[in-house]
């Protein structure tokens, strides 16, 4: 059966290149980087060429990078340590209604240690309104974090408008670049926000790998205590060959971008157009032109997600209902929600994300065995009869 793909949010084949570079680091080069010798040495030099990768690709200095195991650990090293640090001065985050699940758990946390939390809402696209961040700031605000793109709806934020309002304002800005660094150009320096977030396997790097950019002379609280890795800021051993993974993989993003997605946003636009009118009842949600190259979401009235995915799956084609982190919940996304959508269509959530050396003919087939699919699904649908019969 042929395999397509459509799934690169939730998992990327890891580059050759990228690989290679790694294997060294599992056998030969074994050292742990905190020791005296030469083979520590090799490993610590290594750890430092991976940093300055990684801090080109975001542009920023090396010294600002500090590796985590995730995008995850990097969401919440930023928002409890950096509200943590500065509690003295406030206990008030803004966070958007569309971020990620670790920023808003993390920030639930934070709750329970007796800081006020602000949700900002969203449009219709997924998109937030820098003045509607300055609204929420106060006096007591220390923090406000708002993704650059979202993973589940592909909208790219105006990220560097509301790192000037927070500038303006004195507060501290974080941004959850996971889904945008190494798929669209991130500029941390010029934007100038205070601390980013971004993962390895969301442009072809090991998985278990991310990174935190905390700006220059900002403080923050570890979350992890012991020895002086990182600056001090997380400790434990350094995961040298996934470190060394995901600087090989940031170096290549950075340089093939563009010739990259230029062909995925091509069939992402074409995938947008027509869907839709194959299948009838289709909601597009998200940004249509401030939008990730690689990224297309749908809600299909009538039908629910997950039965899409397993009935995708049969046929041979990987897709994600919903945000990858809550593919195995029911209930309808919180981002969908959060764009005015109804339960019952937010709960028809189908995603395609695409990975590089996606074809037309990929898409051709994806095209083909999706709205008998759908038909077959609305076909068993207490509320397509509904519809229907409301129509008679």
């Amino acid at each position: 059966m042929r395999r397509v793909y459509f799934d690169r949010a939730a998992a990327s084949p890891v580059h050759p290149d990228v690989l290679e570079a790694m294997i060294p680091y599992f056998k030969d080069n074994f050292g742990n980087p905190q020791s005296p010798y030469t083979e520590g040495g090799l490993a610590l030099e290594a750890v430092g060429r991976a940093r300055a990768q990684v801090a080109s690709l975001v542009g920023v200095e090396p010294g600002e990078i500090h590796f985590t195991a995730s995008g995850s650990e990097a969401n919440n090293m930023a928002l409890k340590g950096l509200a943590l640090a500065r509690r003295s001065k406030g206990d008030h985050l803004v966070i958007s209604a569309v971020e990620h699940v670790s920023v808003i758990n993390s920030a639930k946390w934070l709750e329970k240690l007796g800081f006020k939390i602000t949700t900002v809402p969203v449009d219709s696209e997924g998109r937030v309104d820098p003045q509607a961040v300055e609204s929420a700031i106060t006096p007591a605000t220390v923090l406000v974090s708002v993704m650059t793109a979202n993973n589940e709806v592909g909208t790219v934020q105006p990220v560097e408008d509301i790192a000037a309002v927070c500038r303006s304002r004195d507060v501290l800005f974080h941004t959850d670049a996971v889904a945008a660094a190494g798929n669209i150009p991130v500029d941390a320096a010029r934007w100038q926000v205070d601390a980013l977030s971004l993962a390895g396997d969301q442009f072809y790097g090991p998985k278990g790998t991310g990174a935190l950019f905390i700006r220059k002379g900002i403080k923050v609280l570890p979350l992890i205590d012991g020895g002086v890795q990182e600056a001090g800021r997380r400790a434990g051993t350094e995961n040298v060959a996934g470190i060394v993974g995901l600087g090989q993989a940031a170096e290549i993003a950075a340089g093939d971008m563009e010739s990259r997605t230029a062909p995925l946003a091509a069939l992402r636009d074409r995938l947008i157009d027509e869907l839709p009118e194959r299948t009838g009842h289709v909601v597009v949600t998200g940004a249509r032109r401030a939008r990730l190259p690689h990224h297309a979401s749908f809600c299909v009235r009538f039908v629910e997600g997950e039965a899409m995915v397993l009935s995708l799956d049969a046929k041979g084609v990987a897709a994600a209902s919903g945000s990858a982190c809550s593919s195995k919940s029911l209930r309808a996304s919180h981002v969908l929600l959060a764009m005015g959508l109804d339960h019952a269509t937010a709960q028809g959530s189908v995603v395609f994300t695409l990975q590089a050396g996606a074809s037309r003919e990929d898409l051709d087939y994806l095209l083909g065995i999706f709205p008998p699919i759908v038909e077959r699904l609305r076909a068993m649908s207490p509320l397509y009869t509904e519809f229907l019969k409301s129509r008679s």
